[in-house]
């Protein structure tokens, strides 16, 4: 929601409430349906804190899922007609990625990324009266780059818990070493994009791919408790400050 504030601005559209809270609701959605089939596939105990919290409350979460899809239902009648109808396209490509994720390997995170980045532009470049050489596509890139260095560091975290699942991620499809090279890869390009633009916006994003590769640094300590996810999560409120000043 954070995020879609920021491009709105950026774009400076006036984005209605209605789609932002549909948009904090489908996330959470895609994101809960999507540990819960985790769930369900892991037959013994979850190694991960929140893959055994949806084993262990799989029947209340669905039911919980069932009345989120009906208030984003109801949601849908308040929102513009254009954001409506890119919403329904990428709703599709969100259920297509639900059907096919066990078999994508290491594009999964891939393609998360570029899903995440697309939910958050919708509600503003559905409605931009920008031209599509005007939108700053260095930005949006920069974007899920950032969103794809997100993914690498939790996969990396949750490395070993994943081998013992058997649940296809990044790193236990590519091993370690290449992932490594792949996120020192991404921080390059995303300090590039900083650096070739040093503006506001730039440095936000810049400054969450920063806060991610922190994480690496203090590996014991994030990854109790799963703290890295807190973390990590919160990094992407970064952009408000930009919205709010």
């Amino acid at each position: 929601m954070c995020g879609a504030l920021f491009f709105a601005k950026i774009l400076q559209v006036n984005v209605l409430v209605y789609g932002i809270a549909s948009l904090g609701l489908t996330v959470w959605i895609i994101y809960t349906i999507d540990h819960l089939l985790d769930a369900r596939r892991i037959s013994t105990q979850a190694s991960t804190e929140r893959h055994r919290f949806h084993q262990l409350h799989f029947k209340p979460l669905w039911r919980v899922v069932v009345l989120a899809v009906l208030v984003d239902g109801a949601l849908t009648f308040f929102m513009r007609e254009r954001v409506l109808i890119g919403g329904i396209f990428l709703s599709g490509g969100v259920a297509v990625y639900l059907l096919i994720n066990r078999y994508l390997k290491m594009l999964k995170e891939v393609l998360i990324s570029v899903l995440y980045t697309c939910g958050i532009l919708m509600p503003s470049i559905m409605v931009t009266d920008f031209s599509v050489g005007e939108i700053p596509w260095w930005l949006v890139v920069q974007f899920v780059l950032t969103a794809l260095l997100n993914l690498l560091v939790f996969s990396w975290f949750d490395y070993e818990n994943d081998l013992r699942d058997n649940t296809i991620s990044f790193v236990t499809a590519v091993g370690k070493r290449f992932t490594g090279f792949c996120m020192a890869t991404l921080f390059l390009l995303i300090s590039m994009m900083f650096l070739y633009a040093p503006t506001l916006e730039t440095f936000l994003i810049f400054c969450i791919g920063i806060g991610n590769l922190l994480l690496l640094c203090r590996q014991q300590y994030f990854g109790e408790n799963e703290r890295f996810r807190s973390v990590g999560d919160a990094l992407f409120m970064l952009p408000i400050l930009y919205y709010l000043l």
